[in-house]
């Protein structure tokens, strides 16, 4: 009978009343690609983190090359080699000392193998598996600490690739720019051709398409997927992640605001008036109850559509998040570390040009706009993700964007954050972020304040309201917030829009002191327990 390289049965880990990961069962084969696909908490690192030994789970067993795994155990020294999501390497050694760390080559004499390393050789051998990834380095002799973040992460895939595994496991590199995404892709491809397994824990489905036999997937702690990648695409992955239902049979829709709103308020009418007959028409022949019917009907495929517009829009907003959250990356990763190499590069040049004094303050004149070109570069990022929320949170975030939004237009900005606030869904936060960042955005561009209030706090139990208040002129009497897409002001709409897909709502009113108030209840999900 065929076994497999890698099988886990029941795997489940609990923190506390948290069950992060529950009877995880898993196989991969000798040479086979499996893609792991999740959204952010959904256990994935926890999952990888079990596999590599350095967890041990709950329940459950794990057998990797037809031996029984007991934790805690060292996954190098059974084949398994590890790319973790942040690299985790020894900063005080060098590049060559992190490439063969544990698997150090020594001298031999005689055909035997001396405790003396053989530091050419592992340097030599460094330079060609960094080559191979068309990787430079300043320098083998740099301790890998003063490296970039990507570079960093580099140097950790080198790492596995010098040393043998049956299994290797790649959690979602977080630092890598876009040719070295590649450059993983295509490695990825050739352990495989070499017959070693890879479990690929990826967010880009794209990605996780173009190396994976089969994509599997994780959602709160479930293994609730594992579809063969030539049998599948991306929506049933996507339905998969976000727990929709089966949208083979659903005719495509394309959002449009106008339309959603035209929609609803055609079914509440009538719904209204289906009420009313119900009422007066008991007594009324059958040609009048065949009326009802119909409008019955007429009620239910608006309704229907209506909810397909809601989904439509809540896949687009989706979607939108993640190309801002690959937008930013690429940004960051690419754009900002090469502008930052070129800094470096120009110090060097002005190092040079000690004698020259005007050519020293051309040069300094770049360097200052190389900065100023990459803290702009860093506020777009911002914009687009704000790089705290996935790793702090809520309150993290909005802290350092209203901090950096303050300063940059000269409104004092305030916020008030509820104590028992803690960690929300991922796109729970985000939509709050949103409504908040729209919100001030309207402040700056229209109110003419000098003082903005934000208060995020629980009106009750299962409620979360937000709260935006400023000083400013307020809203005018004639104010119509449909008209506002004729105008071509599309703020406003986009919020409530936000809201309403969230099963909230939304409230503008004018302070008695002056002012405009924003003020949103959104229903409260679960608060994520926060793991020591």
């Amino acid at each position: 009978m065929f076994t497999p390289l890698l099988r886990v049965w029941n795997l489940s880990k609990n923190f506390g009343n948290l069950a992060a990961l529950q009877a995880v069962d898993l196989r991969i084969n000798a040479g086979e690609v499996v893609g792991l696909a999740g959204s952010s908490g959904a256990g994935k690192s926890l999952f990888i983190r079990i596999l590599a030994g350095l967890q041990a789970p709950d329940a459950g067993r794990m057998l990797f090359d037809r031996q029984l795994m007991h934790w805690p155990f060292q996954a190098q020294r059974v084949g398994i080699g590890v790319i973790h999501q942040e690299p985790e390497l020894a900063d005080q050694f060098d590049v060559t000392d992190n490439v063969f760390l544990g698997q150090e080559v020594n001298h031999t004499l005689l055909g035997r193998r001396l405790p003396i390393p053989n530091q050419r050789k592992m340097e030599e051998e460094t330079l060609r598996l960094l080559d191979a990834m068309n990787v430079h380095l300043p320098s083998l002799h740099v301790k890998v600490g003063n490296l970039s973040s990507e570079q960093r992460q580099l140097v950790a895939i080198a790492q596995v690739i010098a040393q043998p595994a049956k299994l290797r496991i790649v959690d979602d590199p977080n630092f890598l720019s876009l040719p070295h995404q590649e450059m993983l892709l295509d490695q990825i491809r050739d352990w495989q051709k070499r017959n070693t397994a890879v479990l690929f824990s990826s967010a880009n489905l794209d990605h996780l398409f173009a190396v994976a036999d089969r994509i599997v997937v994780l959602r709160e702690g479930w293994l609730v997927a594992d579809l063969r990648s030539d049998e599948t695409n991306r929506e049933e992955i996507v339905a998969a992640l976000v727990g929709t239902a089966d949208r083979q049979q659903r005719t495509p829709v394309i959002w449009a605001i106008d339309s959603y709103y035209r929609a609803r308020k055609q079914a509440e009418t009538l719904r209204h008036n289906q009420t009313l007959l119900r009422r007066n028409l008991a007594a009324q022949d059958s040609i009048n109850r065949q009326l009802l019917d119909q409008l019955a009907d007429q009620v239910k495929a608006l309704d229907s559509a209506n909810l397909a517009l809601q989904d439509a829009q809540r896949r687009l907003l989706t979607e939108r998040e993640e190309e801002r959250k690959r937008l930013a990356r690429e940004l960051h990763d690419q754009m900002i570390q090469d502008l930052l190499g070129l800094n470096y590069q120009i110090e060097d040049i002005e190092s040079m040009a000690e004698d020259n004094g005007d050519l020293i303050a051309e040069l300094e004149d770049v360097r200052g706009n190389i900065r100023t070109l990459v803290e702009d570069l860093r506020r777009i990022c911002g914009n687009l993700r704000p790089p705290t929320i996935d790793s702090l949170g809520l309150g993290a975030a909005l802290q350092s964007f209203m901090h950096d939004w303050s300063l940059r237009t000269g409104i004092e900005a305030n916020l008030e954050l509820d104590a028992e606030l803690g960690r929300l869904p991922e796109a729970i936060e985000l939509s709050i972020f949103r409504i908040v960042q729209e919100s001030l955005s309207n402040v700056w561009k229209h109110a003419d304040a000098t003082t903005v209030q934000v208060t995020l706090q629980h009106t009750s139990p299962r409620m979360l309201q937000v709260t935006v208040a400023d000083n400013g002129q307020g809203l005018a009497q004639d104010f119509d917030l449909a008209k506002l897409s004729l105008d071509g002001h599309y703020g406003l709409l986009g919020l409530s829009e936000r809201v309403a897909l969230m099963g909230g709502r939304l409230n503008l009113r004018n302070q008695a002191d002056g002012g405009l108030e924003i003020q949103v209840e959104i229903p409260h999900p679960r608060v994520v327990p926060e793991l020591l």
